[in-house]
């Protein structure tokens, strides 16, 4: 789909990762290098697409890393259709979510969050900026490569960013510095969600 763009990203920037694949863990690795970048006393801003439950270890933790830690969540109630059937249930925490269908009200909280993350970038010029899900957020069409592409050339160029999720298109790999895929090796039939570890 993306294939015939002609597409040109800035490396006058930052570096550009992208963290992708369908293991669980790409949120996790990029929180990893976001804990190294404050212990360094360096800015990281964190833009959560798609995402809007608040009992996360990532979200919690944000009053105790001020000022150097940010996060902002963007998503709509709800576990998003990728691969199961609509009106399955996913228990998280002791918590039952109905499986639903991407609606409008997703579209526009996905170009929200990526304005809102051209604005706190350009006015507060992070170290770190992670855009979480926004891969996903491109696969699943709430967002266009030209939009993102647009948004990164926009950066300060002391910026580093992350960009994760899966089904990260080939396009955005290409142009990032560095990429990484994160596999399934081994999973249990039930979902894992343990406190402080999944969550």
């Amino acid at each position: 789909m993306y294939n015939r763009l002609n597409i040109h990203v800035n490396f006058e920037m930052g570096n550009i990762y992208v963290y992708t694949g369908e293991g669980p863990g790409k949120t996790t690795s990029a929180l990893g290098v976001a804990l190294r970048s404050i212990g360094h006393r360096k800015k990281v801003i964190i833009i959560q697409f798609l995402k809007w439950w608040k009992n996360t270890g990532e979200y919690l933790v944000k009053d105790f890393l001020k000022p150097y830690y940010e996060i902002y969540q963007f998503g709509v109630p709800g576990w998003i259709k990728i691969k199961g059937e609509v009106g399955e249930e996913v228990e998280i925490d002791g918590s039952k979510y109905k499986v639903r269908s991407i609606t409008e009200l997703d579209r526009i909280r996905a170009v929200e969050a990526l304005k809102f993350a051209e604005e706190v970038a350009l006015k507060k010029k992070p170290f770190l900026l992670i855009l979480d899900e926004i891969n996903l957020a491109i696969h699943l069409n709430l967002i266009t490569m030209e939009e993102i592409v647009e948004f990164l050339e926009k950066l300060p160029k002391e910026t580093h960013v992350i960009l994760t999720g899966r089904y990260a298109p080939k396009e955005l790999i290409e142009k990032a510095h560095a990429a990484n895929r994160i596999e399934i090796i081994k999973m249990p039939s039930k979902m894992l969600t343990v406190e402080g570890i999944n969550y």
